[in-house]
């Protein structure tokens, strides 16, 4: 991690995808998991810091997948 980007991370979220597989909206998704779609928002544009996993549970449940279908981790990145 450079001292310029000292938030900078390598997880890559794809919950564009797994929407886009589902045919369900963002807002759809937030009223079925309980939160804001803004939240859903920075979650997707990959702007999170942390996810809680009551969260991540819900989401998974949402879109029948797992955490990996969700997440992934780019290794060999500047961090």
């Amino acid at each position: 991690m450079s001292p310029a980007e000292p938030d900078a991370h390598a997880i890559t979220v794809h919950l564009d995808r797994l929407l886009a597989e589902r045919g369900m909206t963002l807002t759809e998704l937030a009223d079925r998991v309980g939160v804001t779609v803004v939240n859903l928002s920075v979650l997707k544009n990959g702007r999170a810091k942390a996810i809680r996993f009551t969260t991540l549970t819900r989401i998974c449940d949402a879109l029948d997948c797992q955490p990996g279908d969700l997440l992934s981790h780019t290794a060999g990145t500047d961090r």
